[in-house]
């Protein structure tokens, strides 16, 4: 099944928002309830209108992944769990790079099927963060496309 790209629109982000809290409960078991609670605000009200925003919806128009490109950086790519691998997160990767000429990624290294996602399509790491963007203690791995 091909999957179509379409654009957010800001009237979906409470969606979007939906299908990133899922998806991080689903795939970032480190991080405490406190931390969900801390970021959700601000992916809503800051994140989201920071960068170039790009989804899949299922048969019923309904946001099933989506990603999101600021400077050719790959900041955000999230699948609803119900979807995972079929091929979203792929679809969602490779439009970023053909299409927003993504290059990099930071990615939690907790998070290990993420490294292991981007590793496999071609991103190595080039430096460790302790701390994230955020100042929290989740080491970050900042990856770049291999050329």
């Amino acid at each position: 099944m091909t999957q179509k790209i379409d654009k957010v629109h800001k009237t979906e982000y409470q969606e979007v928002l939906n299908v990133w809290e899922s998806s991080v409960r689903a795939t970032h078991h480190f991080l405490k309830e406190e931390d969900i609670a801390y970021f959700k605000p601000l992916i809503l009200n800051t994140y989201l209108d920071a960068v170039e925003l790009r989804c899949v919806r299922n048969h019923e128009n309904k946001i099933i992944g989506f990603l999101g490109v600021a400077e050719q950086n790959l900041e955000m790519l999230f699948i609803d769990p119900k979807y995972r691998g079929k091929k979203i997160g792929k679809t969602l990767l490779d439009y970023s790079i053909s299409h927003l000429n993504v290059t990099k990624v930071d990615v939690n290294e907790q998070n290990e099927q993420a490294v292991g996602f981007y590793k496999h399509f071609g991103f190595e790491m080039v430096s460790r963060s302790k701390l994230d963007s955020s100042g929290k203690p989740y080491p970050t791995l900042h990856m770049k496309l291999k050329k």
